[in-house]
């Protein structure tokens, strides 16, 4: 067992746990692990009924729950299904099914089986996007979604080990057709990582240390971004000075805006980079528009921001604007 993991998962040696499984290697690779030295654990498994093996795959993860000696709960996806959209639709009503049962049953956190490899073609898609500093500093080892606490207690581990784990020890995993597919990108990358490692010198531990260390960056700006957003967040959105915006380093303002509208419009992401950065350029006149759930306006020196289709008066707020 991968020492990363087991000095990872001490914090929460004690905590009652939910995992995702869906199945796959990595998954149910971290399922066999918990099992050896962690008993409080109950095993997620959603059927979105998309591929011709979920209700097999489904079977399977109820039967290795069996002998590991886990408590199995299987969500299955009903109802119509979108036709553009499908893989985050299904993702999104996937992580509502789970994480509504962790709050409905007291779980201190939900884990999920994203490995150091998932972390690095992360990372190289938003390199190939032109991502700031959120975009490369890749998936966090412990996030929030839907009010529940996710860890990745996989991140310094590799696919390879867990599939080595699996295959030693005689255990079943499915493999996910999609991840032989080179439309996406993730798997072109997946194919061609090794390129940059033979031709350029550039290791996947190279890359890990790099996605790291950008991560102590984006932890330092959050922790300012929130102290700067508990200052202005009202019950109902959010007022301050033209000042208390535009005096910020770039990257502090963007962050700051990007925050305050997830928060007010109740989107699970911010808006993305280029739009944050078309709302500033507005935001240095007077203004009115929309944006992530969220009604912006700026009048003379002041901004408001409030949930889309509340009122935009300025009258009640005079006197209790920022600096």
């Amino acid at each position: 067992m991968n020492k990363n993991f087991i000095n990872f998962m001490r914090e929460y040696e004690n905590q009652k746990l939910a995992v995702a499984v869906s199945g796959g290697v990595d998954s149910v690779c971290l399922l066999c692990w918990l099992s050896k030295f962690h008993k409080d654990v109950v095993c997620l498994h959603v059927n979105h009924g998309l591929r011709a093996n979920a209700d097999i795959e489904t079977e399977y993860v109820k039967k290795l729950c069996e002998n590991l000696g886990i408590v199995c709960q299987i969500f299955y996806w009903t109802g119509d299904k979108p036709i553009t959209g499908l893989e985050a639709a299904a993702r999104d009503a996937r992580y509502k099914m789970m994480t509504d049962f962790c709050k409905e049953n007291g779980m201190a956190a939900l884990l999920l089986a994203h490995q150091a490899d998932d972390q690095i073609e992360t990372f190289l898609m938003n390199l190939g996007r032109g991502s700031g500093l959120y975009g490369l500093s890749a998936m966090r080892p412990v996030s929030w979604r839907n009010g529940v606490k996710l860890i990745r207690p996989l991140l310094k581990v590799h696919r390879a080990e867990l599939k080595k784990y699996c295959d030693d020890n005689g255990i079943k995993y499915f493999m996910d057709e999609m991840n032989e597919d080179t439309k996406y990108t993730r798997v072109r990358i997946r194919k061609n990582r090794y390129l940059l490692s033979e031709k350029l010198g550039i290791s996947d531990e190279r890359i890990l240390l790099a996605i790291e260390n950008l991560g102590r960056i984006r932890d330092t700006l959050d922790s300012e971004v929130e102290n700067y957003i508990t200052q202005v967040l009202e019950e109902r959105g959010a007022f301050f000075s033209d000042s208390f915006l535009f005096d910020q380093a770039p990257d502090i303002r963007l962050k700051f805006l990007g925050t305050l509208i997830q928060r007010i419009g109740g989107d699970e992401y911010q808006p993305r980079l280029n739009s944050l950065s078309g709302a500033l350029d507005k935001l240095k006149m007077d203004c009115k528009f929309t944006l992530g759930h969220c009604t912006i306006r700026r009048l003379g020196q002041k901004i408001l921001i409030v949930p889309e289709g509340t009122r935009t008066s300025f009258r009640k707020r005079h006197g209790r604007q920022k600096n």
